[in-house]
């Protein structure tokens, strides 16, 4: 977990590398910065982005009771994706930046790419938590990361939808589908079954006083 958590904090400072102070002659630093806008944008796209995916990280191997050598691959896939999250999100906001719409096409076509990627090695990792559920915890209920599966299959759907969206309608749409795929994300976090029973918890009426 140590390794893994570095890793993410490596991640997220690479993010933020790319928010750098505009070259703007003297008394133009206002719209200098408000030109940036699509660094800032992306930024926060793939902050939120990386922040989820170690939310649902932390919530995984809190379920899990030992790991063996076919889970540390699935989690170093897992890893490694989430680290490929820089590159497209520098791509992004410099091609928003150069006002060039093919290429703005493209590289939201890329980062859905990669987002798709990320979500197909937590397919992976979920799945290979349900073909050896002697990994778990014995208080982890049986199934549940086969229902699993479905957040990070719908993932892969969504992203490859905004890039579709992105690339042949309008890459403003793609960018902001970006924007509340995280959203889900972070809501279901504890997991699709755990999100049910709190609704089912919270809905329930008061019981009557005596």
């Amino acid at each position: 977990m140590a390794f893994s958590d570095a890793i993410f904090a490596i991640i997220i400072t690479l993010l933020v590398l790319d928010l750098r102070v505009p070259d703007v002659p003297p008394g133009r630093l206002l719209s200098g910065l408000l030109g940036q806008w699509p660094s800032y944008v992306a930024y926060l796209a793939s902050y939120s982005y990386v922040a989820v995916v170690w939310l649902n990280h932390k919530a995984a191997f809190n379920r899990i009771q030992q790991a063996d050598r076919g889970l540390h691959w699935m989690n170093l896939l897992v890893l490694f994706s989430t680290a490929l999250l820089p590159f497209p999100t520098i791509v992004v906001s410099h091609a928003l930046g150069e006002h060039n719409t093919t290429d703005q096409r493209v590289a939201i076509a890329f980062y859905a790419l990669v987002g798709a990627l990320l979500c197909a090695a937590w397919l992976a990792f979920f799945h290979y938590l349900t073909r050896n559920p002697d990994l778990l915890k014995d208080q982890v209920r049986d199934g549940f990361f086969r229902v699993e599966r479905i957040r990070a299959l719908a993932g892969v759907v969504l992203y490859l939808l905004a890039g579709m969206v992105g690339y042949l309608v309008a890459p403003v749409i793609g960018l902001v589908i970006f924007l509340f795929l995280p959203v889900f994300y972070a809501i279901t976090s504890a997991g699709l079954y755990q999100s049910r029973m709190t609704r089912r918890i919270t809905s329930r009426p008061p019981p009557p006083r005596g």
